[in-house]
């Protein structure tokens, strides 16, 4: 399997519909990517959540998952699950968060998403983050939603295993929900693995993006 290996990433912009979103989906790959780049940015907005104690979980959680980043994090307090019926919030959220930066590359919902929520975030960002890179992460969940995706980006064992560890520690909210486990999260990075040759991975799917092989 062929690797493109684009220059530093300086800058990153993490887009969830809910607390927990962006762990679940791109945990690892933070992981990863905060140690590999020291003095990352990690731009972060939520939608729903704000003024809970699920922000408060949020927080812990991001600069759990980007040590040595700096992380700025907005929860907003749309209504959990009337995403769609707040279009003009959400929509006025995402471009807020783009005048203000400039990110390496976007992490967000994926448009095949069942849940409406991440389903109508995911058809925002790209009208703001036109000329970037996104990334559309995945969620497993009861909707039987996971397609086949295009970009992985493998993890040991070692990263893996710690990403489940970190989503236990900084959501006990979510720990009654019978889809919350560790059988869970490693059984898809597990399978992303093996798609991709590796131990685990996170997969992401791309709509579009340019390829610079050099020279003029």
């Amino acid at each position: 399997m062929k690797h493109l290996r684009p220059g530093p990433v300086r800058s990153v912009a993490v887009l969830g519909a809910h607390c927990d979103d962006i762990a679940i989906g791109a945990g690892g790959t933070l992981l990863r990517i905060s140690t590999a780049n020291p003095g990352l940015t990690v731009h972060a907005l939520v939608l729903t959540g704000g003024g809970t104690a699920r922000a408060t979980e949020e927080w812990a959680a991001l600069t759990a998952f980007c040590p040595e980043a700096k992380v700025e994090l907005t929860v907003l307090d749309l209504p959990d699950g009337r995403i769609p019926a707040n279009w003009a919030a959400a929509k006025q959220a995402v471009e807020d968060l783009r005048t203000r930066i400039d990110p390496d590359v976007v992490f967000a919902p994926s448009a095949g998403d069942a849940h409406q929520d991440h389903r109508v975030l995911a058809e925002l960002v790209p009208t703001a983050f036109r000329d970037h890179l996104v990334l559309g992460y995945e969620i497993l969940k009861w909707d039987g939603d996971l397609g086949q995706p295009t970009c992985y980006l493998p993890l040991t064992e070692e990263l893996a295993r710690r990403k489940v560890a970190l989503l236990h520690e900084h959501y006990p909210s979510q720990a009654a929900r019978d889809w919350f486990d560790d059988e869970a999260f490693l059984g898809l990075a597990r399978l992303r693995g093996v798609q991709c040759r590796s131990r685990y991975a996170e997969a992401f799917f791309v709509d579009k993006f340019v390829l610079d092989l050099g020279g003029e």
